[in-house]
């Protein structure tokens, strides 16, 4: 049985289930999972530099001690619908000392991995249904355009 992840966000009309791909990326999948044993709201906002992404970096406070992620299903040209864990060590960005979580929605074609740091490659972790990308890439718009936002994330059980 695949396992899936609801996301929403009330005032954009966001509301898409996407599908865990444990088999390609077991440990991201693993620590997606582990993370919404509640649901998680997470301040978001579209991105600047990766293109037609929403990013939704995880608040350091929402972790315990989380081991590095591993890069699996890599990729630095996400598709339309992929769910992509960028993992950042601790004091790789900018000193940040703590590392860095973010859950980046894509949306449409061109997007990127390319930071202020440079190339990173993310892991592709789940995947909106082709039928619901288009749903995801109106809603994601509208996020574009309103600026910053909340974003819910919880598991489909």
């Amino acid at each position: 049985m695949t396992r899936s992840i609801l996301i929403s966000e009330a005032k954009s009309g966001l509301s898409v289930a996407a599908a865990l791909l444990e088999d390609k990326a077991p440990a991201n999948a693993a620590f997606l999972w582990r993370y919404l044993e509640t649901p998680r709201v997470v301040p978001s906002i579209h991105a600047i530099w990766t293109g037609p992404e929403i990013s939704c970096p995880i608040p350091p406070s929402h972790l315990g001690d989380e081991p590095a992620l591993p890069p699996e299903n890599a990729t630095l040209h996400p598709q339309p619908g992929d769910v992509v864990l960028a993992y950042v060590p601790a004091r790789m960005w900018g000193g940040n000392p703590d590392p860095v979580f973010d859950i980046g929605l894509f949306y449409g074609p061109g997007a990127r991995m390319l930071f202020p740091i440079g190339w990173l490659a993310g892991s592709v972790v789940a995947q909106v249904a082709a039928e619901d990308r288009a749903a995801l890439a109106a809603a994601c718009g509208r996020i574009r355009q309103t600026g910053a936002c909340e974003i819910t994330y919880r598991r489909a059980e």
